[in-house]
């Protein structure tokens, strides 16, 4: 039990810790050097890349602002989603499928830890040609569901870890079949 623990969750719980670690610091120190008033910038490279200070109270991206407590709600509930889909439906023993729920749920939590202390959640990465604010903890969120849509896209694995069949078997007997032979008849 305890093996079978380690070998599901370790990667996941340390990928989420990392990620809260980081997410949180990241947030401190702007706060520090930014704060307290929001929209204080600091450019880093030239006018593509800057750091600016924002209280969003929406979701990510500074999208649906001023409703706070039906995000922190959601996150949550999204966050025991995503650990419900991973516990029941993906290969475990996959590690890339175990980066990716660390980083969506440690990226969650980070801000659900935001939204139940200050209200709102800590933005601060601008790029001048994405129209939103973020942060780390977004950042991870959205690496996390790009890396595991493209892993289940590209391997199409299921509920047991088991890959489709890599040959055209199926195809062929779709093909062979007389109701096939017959439609093709009648062309």
């Amino acid at each position: 039990m305890r093996e079978e623990f380690r070998r599901r969750w370790a990667i996941p719980l340390a990928v989420v810790v990392v990620v809260i670690i980081l997410d949180q610091i990241t947030k401190a120190w702007i706060v520090r050097t930014l704060g307290p008033v929001p929209g204080t910038s600091r450019p880093l490279l030239g006018s593509w890349l800057s750091f600016t200070y924002v209280q969003n109270t929406g979701v990510a991206f500074g999208l649906f602002q001023n409703i706070p407590g039906f995000f922190t709600i959601t996150s949550i509930l999204i966050s025991v989603g995503a650990l419900l889909f991973y516990r029941f439906q993906l290969p475990h023993a996959q590690p890339w499928i175990q980066i990716c729920i660390g980083l969506i749920v440690g990226g969650a939590i980070g801000n659900i830890i935001d939204r139940i202390r200050y209200r709102y959640v800590v933005d601060f990465v601008h790029v001048s040609w994405f129209p939103g604010i973020f942060n780390l903890a977004d950042s991870a969120i959205t690496v996390g569901v790009i890396m595991l849509a493209g892993y289940l896209l590209l391997f199409g694995e299921g509920q047991n870890g088991v890959a489709p069949p890599g040959d055209d078997a199926l195809l062929g007997d779709l093909l062979n079949n007389d109701q096939w032979q017959q439609r093709s008849d009648r062309q």
